[in-house]
């Protein structure tokens, strides 16, 4: 009998004695299985353009860590294999062309940089599969393919035609980014001078057609003003599709608390961008000071380009640009928790679109260290999961239940020569 007794006791003792506590490491990995990445934004697309002239034939995506300099600079940020190790699930794929190009230009530029996306996921089917709806999303991730989306970077890509736009979204492109770096007739950049005071009454109607026909709005390179003038308008989510929070960094291409505000009702999601002088306040001061002291130089120093550049790569080597981290990254994310609320946040690293990620996240395989510092600050598996991809696919089905409910709306028409 008193060996049963013992024998109880120490079966109570054991149910009672909590469970061991799970690091963040465990955490991350664990909301990562279940909700892989969804990311924003990765511009491999043009990589293929700028590196190999869009043919790919002899392209090896299963391994792009022989694509730098001589010198091993600029290598590339993406391939299949740092995709899995960034444990990646979905992938926003950016078709973005030159803001420089006149837009006829451009919206060539745009159809091929859809083909040439087309071709590259059509070469790995073991590992990349087209998606074009949520569902589409759902398959990929239960099959542990790696569902391939497109957006479009700036509407120049459509050469002010709404037919265009209809087309795009034909040949897949699901977001477009309202402006890129300039200004268009319809639309302010945020890093350009205004000259619209916001969206016109034709960026107005091209949102309405946008939630039409079911693509996602996306705010990322607009003025503040086309923020909220897109915000007044849209009958569904809008994406911004990498952008951080404007008061950790203030730089314009990120997002105002003005705006983070109005998320919740909107619905919206901020795909937090992982580039270093997004991130971090002293980097962006950095870049200002440089251009300054370049502009300086110039001034000084007029018709002599090698004194310049001695001169320039000395102001360099007395003031280091300051590193951006991965703790910087996660700053955003709080930040845009705080003011819209868990389900407004996702995750746009801008990956191939930038020299290199934050310190401890240079290439895409390390989002796992970015999710891993987010629940060390105390974010839940739950939490985890939503920033990762759920948030982003709940953005998705609301924006095409809002084309459902339009789907006795008419096609937005613009007569050729009217004002837009």
């Amino acid at each position: 009998m008193k060996s049963i007794a013992i024998a109880v006791l120490l079966a109570t003792a054991t149910a009672a004695a909590p469970l061991a506590a799970q690091t963040p490491e465990e955490i991350a990995a664990a909301a990562l299985e279940a909700a892989p990445v969804w990311d924003g934004h990765n511009d491999v697309p043009i990589q293929l353009r700028g590196r190999f002239g869009n043919v790919i034939a002899d392209f090896d995506f299963e391994d792009t860590t022989d694509t730098g300099n001589p010198d091993g600079s600029r290598v590339m940020h993406t391939d299949l294999a740092r995709l899995r190790q960034g444990k990646v699930g979905a992938q926003f794929w950016s078709v973005y062309v030159s803001a420089s190009l006149d837009e006829p230009e451009a919206v060539q530029a745009t159809i091929e940089q859809i083909d040439v996306t087309k071709r590259l996921i059509a070469r790995y089917p073991d590992d990349l599969v087209l998606a074009l709806d949520a569902d589409d999303v759902e398959r990929a991730l239960a099959a542990g393919k790696i569902a391939s989306l497109m957006g479009m970077e700036g509407g120049h890509s459509i050469g002010e035609s709404l037919a265009v736009l209809r087309q795009m979204y034909a040949m897949g492109a699901r977001y477009m980014t309202l402006t890129h770096s300039k200004t268009l007739s319809w639309a302010d950049s945020a890093t350009d001078e205004p000259r619209n005071g916001g969206l016109t009454a034709f960026g107005k109607d091209l949102v309405r057609e946008m939630n039409r026909i079911g693509m996602l709005v996306d705010l990322s390179h607009v003025s503040e003003k086309v923020m909220h003038d897109a915000l007044d308008v849209a009958r569904a989510p809008v994406i911004f599709s990498h952008s951080g929070a404007r008061a950790i960094n203030g730089h314009a291409r990120n997002v105002p608390d003005s705006v983070l505000a109005r998320l919740k009702d909107n619905g919206g999601i901020v795909m937090v961008v992982g580039l270093p002088g997004f991130l971090n306040e002293g980097a962006r001061q950095w870049n200002a000071n440089r251009a300054a002291e370049e502009a300086r130089l110039k001034a000084l120093w007029q018709g002599q380009p090698d004194e310049v550049a001695s001169r320039l790569k000395a102001w360099d080597e007395a003031n280091p640009l300051p590193q951006s981290v991965v703790s910087d990254w996660a700053d955003h994310i709080d930040h845009v928790r705080k003011i819209a609320g868990i389900d407004a946040i996702g995750i746009g690293g801008d990956y191939d679109g930038m020299p290199s990620g934050p310190v401890g996240a240079e290439d895409v395989s390390g989002y796992p260290a970015l999710f891993t510092e987010l629940a060390r600050r105390g974010y839940s598996q739950q939490e985890l999961e939503k920033i990762a991809s759920r948030n982003m696919l709940r953005v998705l089905r609301e924006a095409e239940a809002a084309s459902d409910a339009m789907r006795d709306v008419p096609p937005y028409e613009y007569p050729a020569g009217e004002e837009r």
